[in-house]
């Protein structure tokens, strides 16, 4: 039998002051256009969760975070990836879209009331860990 094998993303629900995550509307990219989610990406050869996150967060939404403001907060298996969840409530700099050509807006959302137009599996992790549950299946048979 052969090695099961997925990829690994990342995903920052980041929350301001006020307990709102964060969520870009996707663009041109091919995977859910048109639809909300968290910052997130892949894992690169070699990185760290923890680091791949800081790196997608500063490409992303130009924000810097220190490895002491990670949380941990949820894991999601879906039938092709493995998707990590993690929390930040203090960072560096200012929220900013640095990548227009792939997110048409960012806007805060009360995590109560996320939008219909979202993700799937996104709205499924960050309601997961926000509400303190740490692990989830998604898509299996």
């Amino acid at each position: 039998m052969d090695k099961y094998r997925v990829l690994v993303g990342v995903h920052l629900v980041l929350l301001d002051g006020e307990g709102r995550v964060l969520l870009g509307r996707r663009r041109d990219t091919g995977f859910g256009d048109g639809l909300f989610h968290v910052p997130a990406g892949h894992l690169e050869a070699g990185e760290s969760a923890v680091a791949g996150l800081i790196r997608e967060a500063r490409e992303e939404v130009g924000v810097e975070i220190d490895t002491r403001e990670v949380e941990f907060a949820h894991v999601l298996h879906s039938d092709e990836r493995v998707q990590l969840f993690f929390t930040v409530r203090r960072w560096g700099g200012e929220v900013v879209n640095r990548e227009p050509a792939k997110c048409s807006e960012l806007r805060w959302f009360d995590p109560a009331a996320l939008p219909g137009e979202i993700v799937e599996y996104c709205a499924v992790g960050v309601r997961a860990a926000l509400s303190g549950r740490v692990f989830s299946e998604l898509g299996w048979d």
